[in-house]
């Protein structure tokens, strides 16, 4: 339910830095004293010309009153968008991204002309908002919210908030199992209300118990792409309105040096919860048991050798509906959820239970002051590997499916990360963009 927003805040980080990527590359290399000058006459430049139009100041991302960055995404499931995004950049005293502020006009040949309004505000390493909103002229409509504390665990109590209302056009089904087929390819419409609340009571930094209530309510309707079958064509049995109300308790062990760009650490999540249909704990519809591993180690001068696990088991379902089974594909992990393989769209394998690891290697290829902060530019080749499986005795380890793929990053410490992650699996190539990490 957050990929489109986070999928547009990482294009924006990214294509910031990229932008003035290539406008630092046209100038002396920062410490460069320049060439030499040999002894001789000093020659007295000549009388500067005539003052340029006061038009061209928005065609250089240094005068510019916004960056005007345009947008050109590529996904496995939503296809081709291309937009404009005028963004203005705000910097603390540090020179410290603080706020992103990214409205656009986009246009997809599913959906029609939309437009967003997006903010994103870095109050502290400890607090952090944004809110983004969002229409098309078919289909599609979103507003998500959300708003963090205590992000540090530096006090006695850690706490976020999201709400979100999303109606998703995109959405693929392809039958269930590690084994589906290409072929049996569905497209369905994904409306969903959703409200969270997270509490996580600190120990240290280092230990938290982290208590997450879930309340979702989602519609599963027919889809309206024109080139894809429709969900109830071949699943028919699948459309209609679920809710979930979530309870889940999770032990979290985290010696990261950061938490949005670490360098060295580890994080393991345990958790266990149990989902209601139409109570907080009664008329049980699932409950979940697993574990999420992720580790930096530096190997070398501004490299390190990032890697995720993830292992989840349902123990007891109960007419669960679909879109709350494991499952694989898309851009990122998300703890008790769908887990990355980039070689295939978010929502490609869906099954009871779920094993995912990625192994990537991240380096810093060079850095520059841009936009009055620093921005770091990193290129990271990967490897996913993942399957779902249905009987809690399966190995899985076995008939795994494998992505490779490179992924280029631009950062702006210490709060944003903007991803572009290529990857290539058995069914061709793939494009995701995101905000963080994919883990």
């Amino acid at each position: 339910m957050f990929r489109a927003a986070a999928a547009v805040k990482g294009a924006i980080v990214a294509a910031v830095a990229i932008l003035c990527a290539a406008r630092c590359w046209s100038q002396t290399p920062p410490g460069d004293t320049g060439s030499e000058v040999p002894p001789g006459p000093v020659t007295v430049p000549p009388p500067p010309g005539p003052a340029k139009p006061a038009w061209t100041k928005w065609f250089n991302p240094e005068t510019a009153p916004f960056i005007p960055i345009p947008e050109i995404a590529q996904d496995p499931n939503s296809g081709l968008t291309l937009g404009l995004i005028p963004t203005w950049v705000s910097t603390d005293e540090n020179h410290n991204v603080s706020r992103i502020i990214a409205p656009d006009v986009i246009y997809n040949p599913n959906f029609g002309v939309g437009v967003h309004g997006r903010i994103y505000s870095y109050t502290s390493g400890d607090e952090q908002w944004s809110v983004v909103t969002g229409i098309k002229e078919r289909v599609e409509r979103e507003f998500d919210a959300e708003y963090e504390v205590g992000r540090l665990r530096e006090g006695r109590w850690s706490i976020n908030y999201s709400l979100v209302y999303d109606r998703d056009g995109t959405t693929r089904f392809y039958g269930f199992g590690n084994q589906t087929h290409a072929r049996d390819q569905t497209n369905y419409t994904d409306q969903q209300e959703f409200g969270q609340v997270q509490i996580g009571l600190n120990f240290n930094h280092t230990w938290q118990l982290l208590y997450t209530m879930r309340l979702q309510v989602v519609d599963v309707l027919p889809g309206t792409l024109n080139d894809v079958a429709s969900i109830n064509d071949r699943f028919p049995q699948l459309l209609g309105t679920n809710k979930e109300y979530l309870n889940r308790v999770s032990l979290v062990y985290d010696t990261r040096d950061d938490l949005t760009v670490p360098t060295r650490g580890m994080k393991w999540v345990l958790y266990v919860g149990a989902s209601a249909k139409n109570g907080l704990v009664n008329d049980s519809s699932y409950s979940e048991a697993g574990i999420d591993g992720r580790g930096v180690w530096p190997v070398a001068p501004d490299t390190v050798l990032a890697a995720h696990m993830s292992l989840r088991y349902l123990p007891t379902v109960n007419e669960i509906p679909f879109w709350a089974l494991s499952s694989l594909g898309g851009g990122e992990s998300v703890i008790g959820g769908e887990q990355p393989l980039r070689g295939f769209g978010a929502g490609r394998f869906y099954d009871r239970d779920s094993f995912s690891t990625t192994v990537e290697l991240r380096h810093k290829v060079f850095s520059f002051d841009a936009v009055t902060t620093l921005l770091d530019i990193e290129v990271a080749p990967f490897a996913d590997f993942g399957r779902v499986f249905s009987q809690t005795g399966t190995n899985p380890l076995d008939h795994l499916h494998e992505v490779v793929g490179v992924g280029f990053r631009g950062i702006a410490r210490p709060y944003v990360v903007g991803y572009v992650d290529v990857g290539y699996g058995t069914e061709g190539a793939a494009v995701f963009t995101g905000l963080n990490y994919p883990f």
